[in-house]
């Protein structure tokens, strides 16, 4: 027998093609064999069949009746996770700088993924098998705060949260240079890059991003922020502050910077995460330690 894919789409997947979306959400096909699938009535959105070229939309569930030889078991792993609250209906977990949210294509398994099927008794299933309980994600590379839904009606809630822009979300970032003022606003749409699929962009068609931002420390070529995220674009902070030309320091996409500090990736680090309680109705707050490479290179940079 074949499996089964549900993935919903969340707000930065909003108007990808059809065919590209499945492609890169579902591990292990193709954009032909896609392609193939939507031709063959096997791909629904919403429960209808769409072309290959349609464009999806926030909050939409697709999908996939996936060929039995294309299956891909997700093991449990025990890995190392730093679980900070759980209860009946969330987990909410420090996320460690390198660790993969979900299994994707050259990341099948040592995901955080793997590591909540191990740890964690239960999982939502409305992002299907590859992303159980998964209802906002951290770059590989940026550390910190993130909440997982134990049970589908904790997973609409925050999903639902997400989407309104009510989850309250800061992070703190290294970026290159001086910034002007102490008090700041970023308003610029973001999207697909059209030169290079692998990276975001601000280009005038893309979706609402704003992010604001206070800074905290200054020092003589770099600038310490916090960063509060009223949309949640992938990328957003890094693509930001790359458009102002104050880049994150270690970004291997968005920088062209020389590496510093020895990093390999990004000075980012997600602090804070705040939300309503999907069955207390209470709000929530969590926050998280910058994580010790962190604390080593603005301590460095307050001596010199």
């Amino acid at each position: 027998m074949g499996d089964k894919a549900i993935i919903m789409v969340e707000e930065d997947m909003e108007g990808e093609r059809l065919d590209s979306f499945v492609a890169e959400q579902v591990s292990g096909l193709s954009r032909t064999m896609v392609k193939n699938l939507i031709k063959d009535g096997l791909v629904l959105v919403d429960g209808l069949i769409c072309k290959g070229s349609y464009r999806v939309s926030e909050g939409q569930e697709i999908i996939v009746e996936i060929p039995a030889p294309e299956r891909l078991e997700i093991a449990a792993q025990d890995l190392p996770l730093r679980i900070i609250y759980q209860d009946e209906d969330l987990v909410v977990i420090n996320k460690e700088k390198g660790m993969v949210v979900h299994p994707s294509p050259g990341h099948y398994d040592q995901t955080m993924v793997n590591a909540l099927m191990y740890h964690v008794r239960d999982l939502s299933g409305i992002n299907g098998e590859l992303r159980p309980g998964i209802v906002h994600r951290l770059d590989k590379d940026t550390s910190g705060v993130m909440v997982v839904a134990k049970n589908d009606a904790a997973h609409r809630s925050l999903a639902a949260q997400i989407k309104d822009h009510s989850i309250n979300r800061e992070y703190i970032a290294l970026v290159h240079g001086q910034l002007k003022e102490n008090l700041g606003t970023i308003d610029a749409p973001i999207g697909r890059s059209k030169v290079d699929r692998k990276k975001m962009a601000v280009i005038g068609n893309g979706r609402p991003a704003i992010s604001n931002y206070q800074v905290l420390q200054r020092f003589n070529n770099y600038t310490l922020v916090k960063v509060k995220l009223l949309t949640g674009r992938t990328h957003q902070i890094r693509v930001h502050f790359a458009y102002i030309k104050h880049p994150v320091v270690g970004d291997p996409l968005y920088s062209s910077a020389k590496k510093h500090f020895n990093l390999e990736s990004q000075a980012l680090h997600a602090q804070l995460l705040g939300f309503i309680h999907p069955r207390s109705g209470q709000y929530l707050e969590f926050t998280s330690e910058p994580p010790e490479y962190f604390k080593k290179i603005i301590g460095e940079l307050e001596k010199s």
